[in-house]
């Protein structure tokens, strides 16, 4: 077995690691819930390769990424429901019908994507997948009313499940028409959840406390800001200034181990106020 550029060789590699009699006894044992979060754990190292901008780690990163499809797809080829080429064939016709104004004829090429198609398109999209559910026998079955938020994802990392379901939400008109009215439910999520803490009640504490960040998540997308981003970037200034912290520590022939919260709070007001421009 030899490596390729052939997308036929990794599938090919993947199903010798799951044959039941000579195959890799680890992924053998693999279902797709137990795959699922590897998934997930990949496309965080992806985001990471690119947030350091390395592009070496990113073509590593971009394989084990993709060895998670070709995973999931060779399970699904065992179960006789699809396989790899399913896969490529469903996104390849997604691409193809999300943009006409690319690949349509003469007439919708020399036009821009229309107002209002793309979720036309995308209503679309959903009509055909709730009739393939019921053809297939797989829908829920459930007598409740559909949800304009069924579809977003709930495995999604909360931020951005958070995010999702205000934007659809305020496709249909539920939303603040500024970002001053959030700052004020910011102020009484804030109070809300000062009185249960004084309450000391664990769930509802929790249930506050998640409040407010949702609020904040819905304050970042009226000023524009990708609160995932958002975050990512406060934690890596934190983890600057942590650092810091520890070299003039260290520098003193000290440790955060033995120094007090006075000495360490000393130290990062300091390097914070050199971080600010002049």
């Amino acid at each position: 077995m030899e490596p390729s550029r052939d997308i036929d060789r990794l599938i090919e590699i993947m199903a010798r690691l799951r044959d039941p009699e000579t195959g890799c006894p680890w992924d053998v044992e693999q279902t797709f819930a137990t795959i699922a979060p590897y998934t997930i754990e990949e496309a965080y190292e992806v985001a990471d390769a690119i947030e350091r901008d390395d592009m070496i780690d990113l073509v590593d990163e971009l394989g084990d990424l993709l060895l998670q499809v070709v995973f999931h797809a060779r399970m699904a080829e065992e179960a006789g429901t699809f396989d790899f080429g399913a896969v490529v064939e469903a996104i390849t016709r997604k691409m193809i019908r999300r943009h006409p104004h690319v690949f349509g004829d003469d007439t919708v090429r020399s036009k821009k994507l229309a107002k209002g198609m793309w979720e036309k398109i995308k209503a679309g999209e959903k009509a055909e997948r709730v009739a393939a559910h019921k053809a297939a026998g797989t829908a829920d079955g459930s007598d409740e009313t559909p949800s304009l938020l069924d579809d977003v994802p709930r495995a999604l990392p909360a931020l951005m499940r958070a995010l999702k379901l205000q934007k659809r939400a305020a496709n249909v008109g539920f939303d603040w028409d500024t970002a001053p009215p959030i700052l004020a439910k910011i102020r009484e999520e804030t109070e809300e959840l000062a009185e249960v803490m004084d309450e000391a009640d664990p769930d509802r504490i929790r249930e506050e406390y998640g409040d407010l960040l949702f609020a904040m998540v819905n304050l970042g997308r009226h000023l524009d800001l990708e609160p995932e981003a958002a975050l990512t970037e406060a934690n890596a200034k934190f983890a600057r200034r942590f650092k810091r912290i520890e070299e003039e520590l260290s520098a003193r022939g000290s440790s955060v181990e033995a120094a007090d919260l006075a000495e360490m709070d000393a130290i990062w007001n300091a390097v914070k106020k050199a971080e600010k421009p002049a």
